[in-house]
């Protein structure tokens, strides 16, 4: 099939590798330097699969900027452009979906067009009635930054919101480019399909913030978590995952998909929902609490991005307690090697990672690293397994 995809983020571009294996695809983005970058074979996000692919696979993968080039001839069209949530209206900004759905209408009469982007509970319906239009289905993705690709390779389920004739020509060719055999698949209604996008993200949520809260107790107890969450997570009915304690959860999805949620409820009577949102401010409220209690003249920040083996740390979670430590009057330096410029929200970033450690009175780590080993009296964390 001719397949494009809108949209070279983790989603977009894990699934355009996996699915140029066996079809044509267009990889859409607005971004020059990220064309070229996919041209040329290299990957513009941290993901080993994806880089892998790119160099040592024979896929049939052409990146552009060209909209006509890119919609005009496709079969199917597959949107995985960003949605960030805004606040002031407790709701995705969903103008970067939209605008592609225009597009593709206006340039192509024929191609199934899937929404990859997380949306609102209802919106795929409302796109329908919108552009009058039965084209238009939406797959939820459940991606971890990355390991995109690897997931899409061995999935847990494929959801999709339509019917098995409709729905099935997409899920046939996630399956066959899959290499994980007999995955669960899943046709539901596209509200169903977008809900259970938000209460998985919600969930996960809820686990991180209960292990936090949990570490938050240990603490100022004076216990050992980590003896604690092992011999919780020993029972098969809890088990491990989403159990390390952190400064609260971040990254891309879980922020702005539990808030979105809980808007989504506005007329649903809950508690759960709305404590999960206020846990992970309550969580970072006390590790700013715990640092400020050191008095340290200088903290430093020990990476922004959220886990090792990633480069994005949008709405980082350390970035809460950085916001807390300024509101307080800290000092702080960064030390995050991914970073070119000088300062980064008006705050210097050290290049040299001795110099950062001598110039640092506490050093701030979402998760800990061997580079801290000589200067653990200084190192403020919560990652209880480390190096697991």
């Amino acid at each position: 099939m001719n397949i494009t995809i809108a949209g070279t983020g983790y989603v977009g571009l894990s699934l355009a590798t996996l699915l140029a294996q066996h079809n044509k695809v267009i990889a859409k983005d607005i971004i020059p330097e990220k064309v070229d970058l996919i041209n040329n074979k290299i990957s513009p996000i941290v993901d080993a699969e994806i880089s892998n692919f790119l160099k040592n696979k024979n896929l049939d993968l052409t990146a552009t900027l060209d909209s006509t080039f890119a919609y005009k001839n496709a079969d199917l069209v597959i949107i995985a452009t960003p949605t960030n949530y805004d606040e002031k209206v407790n709701y995705f900004d969903t103008s970067s979906v939209e605008e592609v759905i225009d597009e593709v209408l206006s340039l192509n009469h024929d191609a199934l067009i899937i929404i990859k982007s997380t949306i609102p509970v209802g919106f795929t319906e409302s796109m329908k009635s919108k552009f009058g239009t039965d084209r238009i289905m939406f797959s939820p993705e459940f991606l971890r930054e990355g390991k995109a690709l690897y997931d899409n390779l061995y999935p847990s389920r494929i959801v999709v919101g339509e019917s098995v004739e409709k729905g099935g020509i997409f899920v046939k060719l996630l399956r066959d480019a899959a290499i994980k055999e007999d995955i669960p698949e899943f046709y539901l209604t596209s509200t169903e399909a977008e809900a259970v996008k938000l209460f998985s993200n919600t969930y996960l949520a809820m686990r991180v913030s209960y292990f936090n809260e949990l570490d938050s107790y240990a603490e100022v107890k004076n216990m050992n978590s980590k003896n604690i969450i092992d011999a919780i997570s020993a029972d098969p009915r809890i088990a491990k995952g989403y159990n390390n304690p952190s400064f609260g959860y971040g990254g891309y999805c879980l922020p702005k998909d539990t808030k979105q949620l809980l808007a989504n409820y506005k007329e649903v009577p809950n508690n759960l929902i709305k404590a999960i949102v206020d846990s992970n401010s309550t969580r970072k409220d006390f590790i700013t609490k715990q640092i400020l209690e050191r008095k340290p003249d200088v903290v430093g920040i020990y990476r922004l991005t959220m886990k090792a083996d990633s480069d994005n740390f949008r709405y980082s979670a350390i970035q809460g307690v950085m916001n807390r430590l300024d509101a307080a009057g800290i000092t702080m330096i960064i030390y995050e090697p991914t970073l070119t410029e000088n300062h980064f929200n008006g705050i210097d970033v050290i290049s040299d990672l001795v110099e950062f450690k001598q110039k640092s009175d506490v050093i701030l780590a979402n998760r800990f690293s061997e580079d801290l080993e000589d200067s653990r009296e200084k190192v403020y964390t919560r990652d209880i397994y480390r190096y697991e």
